[in-house]
Order: C-alpha cells, then sequence, then structure tokens
C-alpha cells in the first residue's frame, strides 16, 4: 500500500468514505460528527446498495472521487484489491472498520496506535504434572504453552513421585530453545534440576538458599513460613551480598485465605526494594476461584504494572484457565502500552473484553426500522440493538429476545439449508444480545483472548454462506453489478 501523504498545510485532511445507497443516510450524519479540524469526510455514493460486495473493477467504473481526496477508506468488509484501486486512482485506499459505528475510533486510534510488540513481563508457565509425562509429552505440552506466551516452562515436581527423567527433560526442552525452571520441595530434585542445567528453580528460601550455588539456575525465592516477610527480605539481602541473581516471591494467596494481606506484602516488599526483580504466582486467584480469568487477570496485572513486577506464574490446570497464559500474554502487552503512555488500560486492543463490549450495538432499534423500511428484496438481514434481535427483509421487521419466537415469521420451513443458516445467525445473535456483545450477520463473535483461534474467525466458524450473503440465492451467472446492486449483507460499512 501506498504510504498515507499528509493533507497539504491549511487545511484538513480530506477522506473520502465509499459506500451504498442503505448505508448513505447514516454514514452521512457520522461524517458530520466526526469532521475537526484536521479531517474532513466526504461520503460518496458508488450508486449500488452495498458498496461491500463490490469488485475492484466495478469501483474502478463507478467511482467519482471529490477533487482534492487525500486517501479513500473503503467498507471493512470490501475483499476488492486496494492495491490496484490505488494504482488507478492515484491516491492511498484502505479498509475502514466493519462498522460504520466504529468510525469515530477508527480515525482517533489512527493517532494513538499502540504498539503491542513490547513487555517488560516474563511469563513462567507450570507443567504441574511433569513428573508422570514421558519426555516426548513434555515437550509437546511446553510447545504449546510456548506458543500460548510463555517464555519459561516450569517442571512442576509431585510429592512423593519420582522424576527419574529430569535430566533427560531439561535437556530435550533446551533443545528446543526453551528455557526451563523446576519446582519442587524436594532439595534433591532442585540440586539435580541445577546440575542439568535448569535456568530457574522454585523455590528456595533462607534456609535452603545453599542449593543456589551448586549450578547456573536463578533461584526463586520465598518466605520460610508462609506470610513471613521478614524471612523473604533476608533471603533477599543474602543474595544482593553475594551478587547471587534471583527472583523474590511473597506468595499470593487465596481469596478468604490471606489474599489482601498478601497483596499487600508486595506492595511493601517493592517499597523497601525498588529495584530487585520480583515473582508473582497467579494460580493461587485463578485456578481457586470460580471467576473468569480475564477479569481476574486484569486486576492482577495492574498490580503487576505498577509494581514492576517483572514475572508471573502461570498455571492452565483447571478447565476454566485454560486460556490464561494466553490472557497474560496479551495483558502484559496491552498494560505495558497503556503504562508508557501514562494511560489507563482502555483502547489498547480490549484483548481481555470477553464476554461484553463496550459499544455492543452499531446501530438504535430506530436505525433499524429506518434501514428495514428501505428494503426492497426478500434477502434477511439481522441485527442486534438494545430492543433484541431484529430480523427483516421487504415482507417485514421482527424483533424478538429469542430465536424461536422469530421462526414463525420466517417462512422457511420447507428451506432446510436456509432454515440451518437462520437458526446459526439468530442463536448467534441472541448470545450477542444476552451477554451485550458486537454482532456481525455471517461473522463470528469476538471473544477476545480468551477465543483466540487459528485463521480468521470466518475459517474458524464455518460460514460457507458469507460469500452469497444472506439469500443462499446467489447464482454463478448473476453479474457483479447486479450483485452488487441487489443482494445486500446485513448492513453496510463505509
Amino acid at each position: 500500500m501506498a504510504d498515507e501523504p499528509a493533507a497539504p498545510p491549511g487545511r484538513p485532511e480530506k477522506v473520502a468514505l465509499v459506500t451504498g445507497s442503505l448505508a448513505e443516510p447514516r454514514l452521512t450524519k457520522i461524517a458530520g460528527d466526526i469532521t475537526d479540524a484536521t479531517l474532513h469526510p466526504v461520503v460518496v455514493n458508488v450508486g449500488v446498495k452495498v458498496a461491500a460486495l463490490m469488485t475492484a473493477e466495478i469501483v474502478e467504473r463507478r467511482l467519482k472521487l471529490p477533487e482534492g481526496t487525500d486517501r479513500v477508506l473503503m467498507p471493512g468488509r470490501f475483499r476488492g484489491d486496494l492495491d490496484r484501486l490505488e494504482r488507478f486512482f492515484g491516491v492511498p485506499f484502505a479498509r475502514g472498520p466493519d462498522e460504520m459505528a466504529d468510525l469515530p475510533d477508527y480515525f482517533g486510534q489512527k493517532r494513538r496506535a499502540a504498539d503491542l510488540s513490547q513487555h517488560d513481563v516474563t511469563i513462567f508457565a507450570e507443567i504441574v504434572d511433569a513428573t508422570v509425562l514421558d519426555t516426548e509429552a513434555l515437550i509437546a505440552r511446553a510447545l504449546f504453552l510456548k506458543g500460548e506466551g510463555a517464555d519459561v516452562i516450569d517442571l512442576g515436581c509431585l510429592p512423593d513421585t519420582p522424576f527419574p527423567h529430569l535430566e533427560e527433560a531439561i535437556a530435550a526442552l533446551h533443545e528446543q530453545g526453551l528455557k526451563v525452571s523446576v519446582d519442587s520441595f524436594d532439595l534433591n530434585e532442585l540440586t539435580r534440576a541445577t546440575s542439568a542445567g535448569a535456568d530457574y528453580l522454585l523455590s528456595l528460601n533462607e534456609n535452603t538458599l545453599d542449593v543456589a550455588r551448586e549450578g547456573p539456575a536463578i533461584p526463586i525465592l520465598v518466605p520460610a513460613t508462609q506470610g513471613d516477610l521478614s524471612s523473604l527480605c533476608r533471603a533477599v539481602d543474602a543474595c544482593l551480598a553475594s551478587g547471587q541473581r534471583f527472583y523474590a516471591d511473597p506468595i499470593l494467596d487465596p481469596i478468604h485465605y490471606g489474599y489482601t494481606a498478601s497483596v499487600v506484602r508486595y506492595a511493601e516488599l517493592r517499597r523497601r526494594y525498588p529495584d530487585i526483580p520480583i515473582l508473582m504466582g497467579i494460580g493461587n486467584v485463578t485456578e481457586l476461584t470460580d471467576a473468569d480469568t480475564t477479569g481476574i487477570n486484569a486486576i492482577l496485572m495492574g498490580m503487576i504494572s505498577e509494581l514492576h513486577i517483572q514475572a508471573v506464574l502461570a498455571v492452565q490446570v483447571s478447565p476454566h484457565c485454560r486460556t490464561a497464559v494466553r490472557e497474560f500474554d496479551r495483558a502484559r502487552r496491552e498494560y505495558y502500552a497503556a503504562r508508557q503512555a501514562g494511560a489507563l488500560p482502555q483502547g489498547f486492543g480490549g484483548g481481555l473484553m470477553a464476554l461484553r463490549d463496550r459499544k455492543p450495538y452499531a446501530a438504535s432499534p430506530e436505525e433499524i426500522a429506518r434501514l428495514a423500511g428501505e428494503v426492497r428484496d426478500r434477502n434477511f438481514r439481522i441485527d442486534v440493538t438494545e430492543a433484541g434481535i431484529h430480523i427483516y427483509n421487504r415482507e417485514g421487521h421482527h424483533v424478538a429476545a429469542e430465536p424461536f419466537a422469530l421462526f414463525p415469521h420466517l417462512g422457511v420451513e420447507a428451506d432446510g439449508a436456509h432454515a440451518f443458516y437462520l437458526g446459526v445467525e439468530t442463536a448467534r445473535a441472541e448470545i450477542a444480545y444476552k451477554l451485550g456483545k458486537r454482532y456481525a450477520q455471517d461473522e463470528g463473535l469476538k471473544w477476545g483472548a480468551a477465543g483466540e483461534i487459528a485463521g480468521s474467525p470466518e475459517a474458524a466458524h464455518r460460514l460457507t454462506f458469507k460469500e452469497a450473503g444472506t439469500t443462499l440465492q446467489a447464482k454463478a451467472s448473476t453479474k457483479a453489478d447486479a450483485k452488487a446492486s441487489a443482494a445486500p449483507k446485513a448492513r453496510e460499512t463505509p
């Protein structure tokens, strides 16, 4: 893509917002709202109902750019060749957000785009049952955790359970380019681990610190007695005096078993030692609390970011914690970017916004009613507003809180494929309505870091009807112009 040129001095940037007839009235209103001294958006109707369905060839034939256009914004769902259009028109082309309601944020974020490539927190991911897994299984689990964002693989040893292949496991993980820590209460296992080249040892205290001198592993220091901050500080002082590298962990306790006091200990440790590396193990809270881990991790990451804690130890034992490492990887990046910007952790990607969205509705009930009144074909559109699930075509506009109330109005009893498609879409819309999430027809719901999947959401949700829109009636012989003019999708976006 061509670089976006700056608007000539003395005038705002002129951006052409390409749209079709159905979306033009609403887009014109939004364009007026976002106009300011630096931005002059101009709505350009290309003469079709839905600009998102056009091809690059149609755009070349139909689009007439206003004089002085600095760049062109196509609908977010437009799939034409932007490079081709840039060459043809001689100005930069880009895709906007999927929903026109997000245009104000789109233009604002262009000026404060967050770089999520950086962070300052190391993630230790524990394999809690490492002793009972063979080396091949350990490698597979470790590589999975690395893919989720882990920097160090922690081998969790079980009490009274031999780990005869400990050395072999450490060597195998190192061959995969992974850093390894070993977590054990057995001093013999820790001695074996550091002799085998482990990178870190969990956990040593003031009474067992001598193990750290037997090899290169960096110790994670803990209190000799639970909650004894003075004991931890003595271990810290010993390492500082000897030059031994370390992390200090006051231990985060479960809720109702000392949680608040343990939070205070982290703050006090940082007050006493402003510059030492600290680690926080989050499993006692994430694993032992019946709550979604995205919210818990957001709060814990807030404390970690404010106290400049350098490492976390995460576990994924309980099924409800199965994305804890991935969530923390996203959290450490978003919070780092926010802290560097001196900002609240808002508007930096929303990776921990899994169940709800700040702006769940792309349109109001009144706007949907107006749009429904303009539809002149039988193709079903589906939307969600605070009033419920909307489904409409030229034959009617129906609103309900759940799909079963809508089905009798659709007239698709004899069309199994269409009924199945509408059932999938209205069920997805119901989930969005009940949770307060953004819904877009023919697209999977967005679940933040908790629901990230390989490939696109569309592919993962097997949305085979995406190309044909909502009608299932597109024919191979239909001309592109006719399709763009007469087969609109759920809604149009600039």
